[in-house]
């Protein structure tokens, strides 16, 4: 089990015993992409996959912290007096961030600590394992020194971090997904009041899979902020004839009969990707509620081709995974999920067809990209939590 391999990893690194260990999962988005910072609706859920800590307390104001994702990096270590952002800590400064964003908020953290983590989340895959650190570390120090800080609000530090401290544009819907993860259900989020549905994602005899196109994305090499812009430069060109405070305050209509107000072409698919996508999230929501999977599938087929057409962030990659996937028998739906630019695909899949269906893809995709994709079966799970 990775608990005992992380427990290990720390007193190799250390020297002695961890006194507690924490878990903090990744999260896939079942649908609505690119929606969280337009105002509208995304439908995450948790997954089995994420982060593990192993945490021993210290007496003095140093933090030591250690990766065996990311074992070149060594022993990291900085105090609790200095945590300005440093580009040369590496994957340390999301879980400094988050230290930064509680100690901001009026918290106090009386002492160091030693950390050593280890992750299967598979790296630049887009299944958010920055988030999922964000969280572990909330979650651990909230337990550890007792804070009591709300897991919303823990939620809301994550998002701070991402924009504040690392300098990402991101949303909230990460952070959400896995702060607030409940086994086998998914949650329907309003980014725009953070109002909350949660929902059984009875999948029946089928499986979600993960594929992996290992090609990596970073959000800030990525075109993810430019994406963000043209979105709020065609707001702003609606608002000029419409009352509105986010392009998921519009239905598909409402959008076409106004689109000539932002008359510009790349602007107007841009919008058009976030009004519809989040339309469709909203009628994914019904079809599982409904139990109508197909209705659901088709759902998530439609939102890859406005990723790729209208939004262009899906990439060969993506494509290959996705319009092979919808070849094969058993299989419900198929996108790309995260931000897109690289990362991972999902697809919905008969049980008894999860064999084939990674043989037929992976084969496929090999021959296309040149390298082979990774497949993972993923469990809907709970959020960050001590493992006991």
């Amino acid at each position: 089990m990775i608990s005992d391999d992380v427990q290990k990893l720390f007193n190799d690194k250390f020297g002695y015993d961890s006194s507690k260990v924490f878990f903090s999962p990744g999260r896939i988005n079942l649908i609505g992409e690119h929606t969280d910072y337009n105002g509208g609706h995304v439908f995450p859920c948790a997954i089995s996959m994420g982060i593990y800590a192993a945490y021993g307390e210290r007496q003095d104001n140093k933090i030591r912290m250690f990766s065996g994702n990311v074992s070149d990096a060594g022993i990291v270590e900085v105090s609790l007096d200095n945590l300005a952002y440093n580009k040369e800590d590496g994957w340390t400064n999301y879980p400094k961030g988050m230290l930064v964003q509680i100690l901001e908020h009026g918290y106090k953290i009386g002492h160091g600590f030693d950390l050593a983590v280890y992750g299967n989340l598979p790296d630049g895959a887009g299944l958010s394992s920055s988030a999922s650190i964000e969280l572990l570390t909330a979650e651990i120090v909230n337990d550890v020194f007792s804070l009591g800080i709300d897991e919303l609000d823990l939620v809301k530090y994550g998002q701070l971090v991402e924009n504040k401290y690392i300098g990402v544009n991101s949303g909230i819907m990460d952070q959400f997904a896995i702060g607030m993860g409940k086994k086998d259900q998914a949650i329907l989020l309003d980014t725009n009041t953070l109002k909350y549905d949660y929902v059984p994602a009875k999948l029946g005899d089928r499986v979600i899979v993960i594929m992996n196109t290992k090609k990596h994305r970073e959000l800030q090499d990525s075109k993810y902020n430019e994406r963000r812009a043209e979105c709020e430069e065609a707001l702003k060109r609606l608002q000029v004839g419409l009352p509105i405070k986010s392009l998921g305050d519009l239905s598909e209509s409402e959008f076409d009969e106004n689109s000539y107000l932002i008359n510009d072409d790349v602007l107007i698919r841009r919008a058009r990707h976030a009004v519809f996508e989040n339309q469709r999230t909203l009628q994914a929501k019904d079809a599982l509620v409904n139990n109508d999977l197909e209705t659901f599938g088709k759902l998530v087929n439609a939102s890859h081709v406005s990723l790729h057409y209208d939004y262009e962030v899906t990439g060969k990659e993506l494509d290959t995974l996705a319009e092979t996937a919808w070849k094969q028998p058993g299989v419900v739906g198929a996108r790309m999920t995260g931000a897109g630019f690289g990362g991972c695909a999902i697809a919905i899949v008969d049980r008894d067809q999860v064999d084939a269906f990674t043989k037929n893809v992976g084969e496929v995709y090999e021959k296309e990209i040149g390298h082979p994709a990774e497949f993972y079966i993923a469990e809907i799970s709970d959020g960050p939590k001590e493992i006991k």
